[in-house]
């Protein structure tokens, strides 16, 4: 990740983050065989996407619905995301 520009975050070791310069940024959250990318950039993620899936087996699930055991609820238009550990509990 690091060749690719990405910073390994110092307090969570599963956490990358690449900012660019026009202050777009994609974060990269890994957890064994779990992964969740997020950005400000759709264009940059695709990259990352395309990067990691010529290195790795790997499928594209879409959308965040869950990870981790924690449900991902979006709710575009009044701007808030929720996570939810129901089954967890």
């Amino acid at each position: 990740m690091s060749e690719q520009g990405y910073t390994r975050c110092h307090s969570n070791h599963c956490v990358y983050l690449k900012k660019q310069n026009d202050g777009s940024y994609v974060i990269l959250l890994l957890y064994v065989d779990e992964m969740l990318v997020a950005g400000s950039n759709m264009q940059e993620i695709n990259v990352l996407k395309r990067k990691l899936a010529n290195s790795f087996a790997m499928k594209d699930l879409g959308t965040a619905k869950q990870i981790l055991s924690m449900r991902i609820t979006r709710d575009r238009k009044n701007h808030k995301l929720t996570l939810s550990q129901n089954e967890y509990i």
